[in-house]
């Protein structure tokens, strides 16, 4: 008899508890991909070549449906991120943004309406001339822009990245340029390679057709180390052939963009648990590694403690320049 009611407990246990525990979180319906950007974006791209990995590979066994949501320079996908507090169902892709977004424009969320999950790759950023400039390397540029005033820089929006990076290299090389936003960096590229501004701080895939074209020139990149060894784009020179700008005299270690996806908050850390292994096995295929490889990213899986670090130290450095400029919105 006691035997008997010790099995019975045992199996009573395992149903109230240890059945939960062992029936780890699983999507129960259609799951959206949240964009926060406009169609054929970087992020968008982003989203869509995991979207399609996921499916290929049967990652996942519910369907995947995009919705790109760009406004307010994606503002408006991290709004629907926090509209959806504790549905899991519901993937915000995006960028660095998520969390530095809310400090230059009065925003209705904070990087606390959001659960971090992963990202997995970082956008590397160029220094870039036209063409047909007299610098061949970071030093005679920076030179020049510190001889005679007026040089001008294009990027990407005001207070975003390009613009951040800008104030870096002003600031530890001493040289100013007139910063000149556009609506994105392929409009940037092209006021570059039709020569009516002097350098960008593009992207490698934002530049990379003017590149093959002979229209601009990358003098450095902004990365601990040097890009992955490519085919030769323009006159003989890859990517693995353009020189860290640490090295070419800019004392900048490291400005990189990460790639990263969330959830909204309160969701089940199961769910979080569920987003880390389908995204990793993602990273860890060929599909993904000719998607960075093509656009010249490098590719970085972080998760958990690791991509919380990366977090606090991106916002710190960025934090300082908004700062530093008044762009710090009240």
């Amino acid at each position: 008899m006691k035997q008997f009611a010790l099995t019975a407990a045992l199996t009573a246990a395992f149903a109230l508890g240890g059945g939960a525990t062992a029936q780890a979180w699983q999507p129960t319906g259609p799951i959206e991909f949240v964009v926060t950007s406009g169609p054929g974006g970087g992020t968008d791209n982003f989203a869509r070549v995991i979207q399609s990995i996921i499916s290929k590979h049967k990652l996942v066994e519910q369907s995947i449906v995009v919705v790109n949501k760009g406004g307010g320079s994606g503002a408006e996908g991290y709004l629907q991120g926090k509209a959806g507090k504790g549905d899991a169902h519901k993937v915000i892709f995006g960028t660095n943004n998520a969390y530095l977004l809310p400090y230059v424009a009065k925003l209705a969320f904070s990087k606390s309406d959001l659960t971090p999950v992963a990202a997995l790759a970082l956008d590397e950023f160029l220094l870039w001339v036209n063409g047909s400039a007299p610098y061949n390397d970071a030093k005679s540029y920076i030179d020049a822009v510190k001889a005679k005033p007026g040089f001008k820089m294009a990027g990407s929006q005001s207070k975003d990245t390009d613009q951040t990076l800008t104030v870096m290299i002003q600031e530890a090389t001493g040289a100013k340029w007139i910063y000149v936003p556009f609506q994105g960096g392929s409009a940037a590229a092209t006021q570059l390679a039709g020569g009516h501004v002097d350098s960008n701080t593009n992207n490698p895939n934002e530049n990379v057709g003017q590149w093959k074209a002979g229209q601009v020139k990358p003098l450095c990149v902004f990365s601990p180390v040097r890009l992955a060894k490519s085919e030769p784009v323009f006159g003989g020179k890859g990517w693995g052939d353009i020189p860290t700008c640490k090295e070419s005299g800019i004392p900048i270690e490291s400005f990189q963009m990460p790639r990263t996806v969330w959830l909204p908050a309160d969701v089940p850390a199961d769910a979080v648990k569920f987003y880390e292994g389908v995204l990793e096995k993602v990273s860890q295929t060929p599909e993904w590694q000719e998607f960075v490889t093509r656009t010249a990213q490098t590719a970085r899986f972080m998760k958990g403690q690791e991509l919380a670090d990366f977090v606090a130290k991106d916002e710190a450095a960025n934090k300082k320049v908004f700062e530093a400029e008044g762009w710090v919105v009240k």
